[in-house]
């Protein structure tokens, strides 16, 4: 597999589960997130990292990049926190790595 391939996959399916555990299970609430939270969070970071998943799949950069600058600032806001939610800013900026590999790889490539 090529590694902006890995890299766009372990993104897109890492926020995702960060979602989840956020949303569901929050292990420093201990209860299920509010509504606003919900929505807030389901449209800043699931829904990019699922068009960062199809990005992966469809080999599109530019996807890529989309979703790394929909998903920036909730990100970087939750970066800025103590535990795992700080890891929502490493997969951003995974989005922005996997993106730019895509790039590259099709500059390079004689058959685009």
């Amino acid at each position: 597999m090529k590694i902006s391939k890995s890299v766009g996959l372990l993104a897109s399916v890492g926020s995702m589960a960060l979602w989840m555990i956020l949303i569901f299970y929050n292990p420093y609430t201990h209860q299920r997130a509010e509504s606003d939270v919900l929505f807030t969070t389901l449209f800043f970071l699931f829904f990019p990292a699922c068009a960062a998943l199809a990005a992966t799949m469809f080999k599109n950069p530019a996807l890529m990049l989309i979703a790394f600058v929909w998903s920036v600032p909730v990100s970087l806001y939750l970066s800025m926190t103590p535990g795992i939610f700080k890891w929502f800013g490493m997969t951003s900026a995974l989005y922005l790595v996997s993106g730019i590999l895509m790039m590259v790889r099709n500059k390079r490539s004689p058959l685009r």
